[in-house]
């Protein structure tokens, strides 16, 4: 995006996608420990941090992006939602079942989204906005009867944003339900108010106030009161990652600023900034490494050889197997894959940071 770059945003970017690849690629999904998995449902994990932080990062961005006009703002939304619908529909293109929604196609809208909103008055605007698609949200989903009759729900399949999806998408959902999706339509719009919250924070760190002190105290005291705000927000409206519940947008927010302040603080502030130089490898080519570890990961699920009971299995399972399960346990052999995969990709990555190639979008 061609930043005025703070060294702070790349690296926090980076740890965001790195546990990203993490999290989204153990040996065997059968064993994985609980901080790797989403939260069933209501409540949360260290793994329902990370897409709302990157959420947060794409906002943060805009202020320090130069301006760009609609249509390449366009263009590079399009790009990433493009870049989603084809890893959904690899390798078999089944255009009447690819699931439409997704992380990517998500990133896409909310990218979209701020672009436009920051267009629109300054700051307090933008405040008021996403206030208004948070408690927009909230009155909708727990206060409007369904369609029918039926009274307001938070359950998976009976909510407002599910009903909506399945009306607007239909075979086109998460495969794991068809009935609904953790990336809907219906939850974009507080999804969008995680990305003004983060562009705000970049609003704050551009800002003409004086000293890096002041900026990380800032960050750090707003941190605090939104996750705060989250968390008392949570006992009506539960705090969840597949609904994108309003307190869950104001809990994970606080959490990024808190911690982004912290690793602002470390590196842009004190000038401790060696130990960034990893992640900053990762945080300039995350889309790059999430598209590639993807498509990856369902090319070594769908190719199948001969077990050792003589069964197909697949060759992701056939590496695990040789490489860590012959000597680890079943979770701790599923980590280390996990782990494997950032060993790789960050090979891959730095090999072309040295090269000056990034995939710019």
């Amino acid at each position: 995006m061609h930043e005025d770059r703070l060294v702070s945003l790349d690296a926090f970017r980076g740890i965001t996608i790195a546990a990203m690849i993490l999290v989204n690629n153990p040996g065997d999904w059968a064993h994985v420990y609980w901080p790797l998995l989403h939260a069933p449902w209501h409540g949360w994990t260290p793994t329902d941090l990370i897409f709302p932080f990157f959420l947060f990062m794409v906002g943060m961005a805009l202020p320090f992006s130069r301006r760009v006009r609609f249509r390449e703002a366009l263009r590079r939304s399009l790009v990433i939602a493009g870049l989603g619908l084809f890893m959904a529909a690899y390798p078999y293109f089944d255009l009447a079942t690819v699931r439409i929604p997704g992380v990517l196609v998500r990133i896409a809208i909310c990218y979209l989204a701020a672009w436009g909103i920051r267009r629109i008055g300054g700051s307090a605007v933008h405040a008021v906005i996403a206030v208004v698609l948070l408690i927009g949200y909230w009155y909708v989903m727990t206060r409007v009867p369904l369609p029918g009759g039926a009274p307001p729900s938070l359950d998976p399949e009976s909510n407002m944003g599910a009903w909506w999806d399945r009306r607007l998408l239909g075979a086109h959902l998460w495969k794991v339900s068809r009935t609904w999706d953790p990336e809907g339509l219906f939850s974009t719009l507080p999804a969008i108010a995680s990305t003004i919250l983060g562009m705000l924070a970049g609003d704050w760190l551009r800002s003409p106030s004086d000293g890096g002190n002041r900026k990380t105290a800032g960050l750090l005291a707003a941190g605090l009161v939104l996750a705060i705000l989250g968390l008392a927000w949570g006992r009506s409206f539960p705090i969840n990652k597949s609904l994108w519940t309003s307190s869950y947008v104001l809990f994970t927010a606080g959490l990024a600023a808190y911690l982004f302040g912290l690793v602002y603080w470390i590196a842009d502030v004190r000038g401790h900034r060696a130990w960034c130089r990893p992640f900053a490898i990762w945080g300039r080519n995350a889309i790059l490494v999430f598209v590639a570890s993807g498509l990856l990961a369902k090319t070594l699920a769908l190719i199948k050889v001969t077990g050792p009971q003589g069964v197909p299995i697949s060759l992701q399972a056939a590496l695990l197997g040789a490489a860590f399960g012959s000597w680890l346990p079943p979770y701790a052999a599923s980590l280390a894959w996990a782990l494997a995969n950032i060993a790789l990709w960050f090979a891959v990555l730095r090999a072309l940071d040295r090269r000056g190639i990034y995939l710019k979008v």
